[in-house]
């Protein structure tokens, strides 16, 4: 089972960085600028923020899996219509990614920056928690599996931008709009997927 949630943390993962927004372009840049390692340091620190963020989502379900068991369907179904939204969001239109701006010179400074940017942004924790409530986390949230998924999501997080500055290191100049288009609708097909049977087995416990 841990090994099965590890593989969904990744798939999520992969999902939610995906879409290029300011830090995305960043990376990007960073890697036209100064090579392939400094988007991988501009990625580690989104991938180390949202792992930050699944940890303490996962923390909560843990700690208490007692009382959230009681209500484990109807926190199942109202994940897997957040995931619905957020796949859905995916679809829209949204104007090009402007690069965030970060002074960082060297790697590490730059994956500290990155993960400040990131991190400074509360609601990322209620994202997790509707997400993870969606994928049936509140029913089962020993630590094993919550540390599984929480790894999953960092290593997916990972995937995504060693995958994009691997990419753009290769190309040597920025990726066309439609890339950028194709890989939200990509990620939202993924989400919608989650969202989905999370609520189709949300019902069947319902109807059980």
């Amino acid at each position: 089972m841990s090994l099965f949630l590890f593989g969904k943390g990744i798939l999520l993962g992969l999902a939610i960085a995906a879409p290029l927004g300011p830090i995305g372009a960043l990376c990007i840049s960073r890697t036209l600028e100064r090579g392939f390692w400094a988007g991988v340091a501009g990625g580690l620190g989104t991938a180390l923020a949202d792992g930050a963020y699944a940890l303490m989502a996962a923390a909560g379900f843990a700690a208490f899996a007692l009382l959230l068991d009681t209500i484990s369907v109807p926190l199942q179904i109202f994940g897997g219509l957040f995931l619905l939204w957020l796949g859905w969001k995916s679809f829209r239109p949204r104007p090009p990614a402007t690069a965030a701006r970060v002074g960082a010179r060297d790697l590490l400074s730059t994956t500290g920056a990155t993960f400040l940017l990131t991190i400074t942004n509360p609601a990322t924790i209620l994202s997790f928690a509707a997400i993870f409530a969606g994928l049936g986390l509140a029913s089962q949230g020993d630590g094993w599996s919550a540390a599984a998924l929480v790894a999953g999501v960092f290593a997916g997080s990972m995937l995504w931008w060693v995958f994009l500055s691997g990419t753009v290191a290769l190309l040597h100049h920025r990726l066309p709009d439609s890339f950028a288009l194709w890989v939200s609708r990509i990620s939202g097909v993924v989400l919608i997927g989650f969202g989905l049977v999370a609520i189709g087995m949300g019902a069947r416990a319902l109807a059980g």
